[in-house]
């Protein structure tokens, strides 16, 4: 079967003991890193020598099809760098041919940085969306639509990009949208950072260091009307951004409840085509 491994975010002392106990005893690993994996091992103590195989954005498509014919006869353990696989990171493809193959997919739960940063931020947390990373171009046009999500918003962003982001999130968002900067979780210099977009863009002007997930507080529930012309401005703004109108138009139609056939209709006046 195919096994996907939630590996210590930070600090090895959050494996479980049913990860050690795979590792132990499986033959192959499926590591994003092998040399990160080496490095795991080796910090846990484990004395099995399994195969490592390198299963990374740029060749899980391709590696995914022998993975799972192996994994019909035996155990194939998955390993990010950190985290549940799949979330962010590659073992997607590899659990969607297994599911298609008919191959047996399981995980072994684990450290999580998005559930995290949720409990550590001081937003809501009975209702939230992770939106992993933030887009390197078009942020504010790609952000807009999400200004109406009522749900707490959670993002994953580098640390050389984080008074941008921060920026752009206060710009799409509003300045005095709550928030939390959630950097190194589990590890000693761990900190989490809580105050307005704008506060946060300020603070981290510079830059951090380290992992770093982003928390939002999502919009009151009386922000999620939006007026036509509101909404069309976004939709173009998406569309100037490099998406199609029409997917624009349904972006935006999802987060204010408008209709796709009206935005995208009145985008197109508004564009100065009939």
């Amino acid at each position: 079967m195919i096994i996907l491994g939630a590996t210590p975010i930070g600090n090895l002392g959050d494996a479980s003991r049913r990860l050690v106990e795979t590792l132990e005893r499986v033959g192959t690993v499926a590591a994003e890193d092998t040399r990160v994996t080496v490095q795991l091992l080796r910090g846990l103590g484990i004395e099995n020598r399994p195969k490592l195989v390198a299963l990374h954005e740029h060749n899980e498509r391709e590696r995914a099809a022998d993975l799972v014919e192996l994994a019909r006869t035996e155990d194939v353990l998955v390993l990010s760098d950190a985290g549940m696989p799949t979330v962010s990171d590659p073992g997607y493809a590899l659990v969607a041919a297994a599911i298609e193959a008919g191959v047996q997919v399981t995980a072994l739960p684990g450290p999580s940085a998005v559930l995290t940063a949720l409990a550590l931020s001081g937003l809501p947390t009975d209702r939230f969306a992770f939106e992993g990373f933030l887009p390197r171009k078009g942020r504010v046009a790609a952000l807009r639509p999400l200004a109406a999500e009522t749900r707490t918003l959670i993002f994953f962003e580098s640390p050389h990009r984080i008074g941008d982001a921060l920026g752009d999130l206060a710009t799409a968002f509003g300045p005095d949208r709550r928030a939390a900067v959630c950097r190194e979780l589990s590890k000693m210099y761990e900190e989490v950072v809580r105050g307005t977009l704008t506060e946060l863009a300020e603070r981290f002007a510079d830059g951090a260091r380290g992992e770093i997930v982003i928390v939002v507080e999502g919009a009151p529930a009386a922000a999620t009307t939006t007026d036509l012309a509101t909404a069309v401005a976004t939709v173009l703004d998406l569309a100037a951004g490099g998406l199609r109108m029409k997917e624009a138009a349904a972006d935006v139609a999802a987060a204010t409840g408008l209709t796709a056939r009206d935005l995208y209709e009145a985008a197109i006046r508004a564009n100065g085509r009939p």
